[in-house]
């Protein structure tokens, strides 16, 4: 009975583990992932972002381990960068239970996406200072 218990536990280990985040960062995506927070990309935006930027495509699952990111996460952010252009998704059937799932992929190359972003915060920099000469004037 004990032997049938110790074995349970660990196929439950087992399974728990494989179910683990995988942090398959590099301190170069680390790196990145940490820019684009500092440029003010919420960080899980920027996880799946560098995610994505290096893999030709993933399926959810795959994003919510491989990028630490819990799956309500994954669905906000994957939904925002999806309207902002930046990734696409299509449906697969699964061959064993017929289900469909989602895979994404950049819909634009990453050298674009920081490009935007460039200009996104030229243009909030140009606002503020547009503003900051606005209170002068009513001085």
């Amino acid at each position: 009975m004990e032997d049938e218990d110790i074995s349970n536990k660990t196929q439950r280990t087992e399974r728990l583990m494989l179910q683990k985040p995988l942090n398959l960062f590099t301190r170069k995506e680390e790196e990145f992932v940490n820019l684009l927070i500092e440029t003010g990309t919420r960080e899980n935006v920027a996880k799946i972002l560098v995610y994505l930027a290096n893999r030709p495509e993933a399926t959810f699952r795959d994003i919510e381990l491989g990028a630490d990111v819990s799956q309500p996460d994954v669905s906000k952010a994957t939904k925002y960068l999806a309207d902002l252009g930046w990734i696409r998704s299509w449906q697969i059937p699964s061959e064993r239970t017929g289900h469909v799932f989602k895979k994404y992929k950049l819909a634009v190359p990453v050298t674009e996406i920081v490009s935007s972003i460039e200009m996104q915060k030229k243009n909030e920099a140009t606002n503020q200072i547009e503003l900051v000469r606005k209170i002068r004037n009513c001085l």
